[in-house]
């Protein structure tokens, strides 16, 4: 039994360490490319941030997915909780990885780009309304397309990180504008912190956090109606 538990405590810790990762990669490379778009004077234009998120998490989930299930972001855990296939035990470990990884990475962007005082965070480009309802028709749109891809709490192998990729960057490419389409509280939370502007973090942990809720019966909508096969043509 001993030699069970140590195992178990190992695959825990290893799978901490993915979800730190995976987010601090996520977080590095999509602000680290808002970055890089101001430092360079536009260079990298927005369709390339959007690439660059919706490719980083590609990466990440085909890299860390078999070991921690590729969450990175809080309110993915969480929907993954309440549509049963994730233990809500283990959220505080989860949660906590993914905010650290994404504000060390922020941390780190900050001492390499001491003078750059556009971090990458998420702020309304119009009233806070208007971001909230977006980040959370965005979060709730892609929670059911990893729900609908994922097995169980996991999203791994390379048709489910192409499609959660694909789904990131669409909606960072037209949304990003409007609300800078996090969809994920972890992501605003590193470069708020550091960029000083909390006033407006409510609306991207809140909007996530409810939009990935909603997909969870929507999801159950879908599954439940689904015919087993397609039907015979008369």
């Amino acid at each position: 039994m001993s030699g069970e538990d140590s195992g178990g405590a190992r695959r825990q810790r290893a799978a901490w360490l993915a979800e730190f990762l995976g987010t601090f990669a996520i977080v590095f490379a999509g602000t680290g490319a808002i970055i890089a778009h101001g430092v360079s004077k536009g260079a990298v234009t927005h369709p390339g941030i959007a690439a660059t998120f919706g490719v980083v998490v590609l990466v990440a989930i085909y890299a860390f997915g078999k070991v921690s299930g590729a969450h990175f972001n809080p309110a993915v855990t969480v929907a993954f909780a309440a549509a049963g296939r994730f233990g809500w035990g283990q959220i505080p470990a989860y949660v906590a990885s993914q905010c650290a990884g994404a504000v060390a990475a922020s941390g780190l962007l900050t001492l390499l780009f001491p003078a750059v005082q556009n971090l990458g965070a998420t702020v309304p480009s119009g009233g806070a309304l208007q971001s909230l309802i977006y980040e959370t028709l965005l979060t709730a749109f892609l929670m059911l397309v990893i729900l609908q891809v994922s097995v169980g709490a996991k999203e791994q192998g390379i048709t489910a990180g192409m499609v959660i990729g694909g789904t990131v960057g669409l909606e960072a490419m037209f949304a990003g504008p409007i609300c800078g389409a996090s969809m994920n509280p972890a992501r605003s939370l590193g470069p708020a912190l550091f960029q000083g502007s909390l006033d407006s973090l409510w609306i991207y942990c809140l909007g996530p956090m409810v939009g990935a809720l909603l997909a969870v019966p929507l999801h159950r909508i879908l599954q439940a109606t689904s015919p087993a096969s397609p039907p015979a043509r008369s």
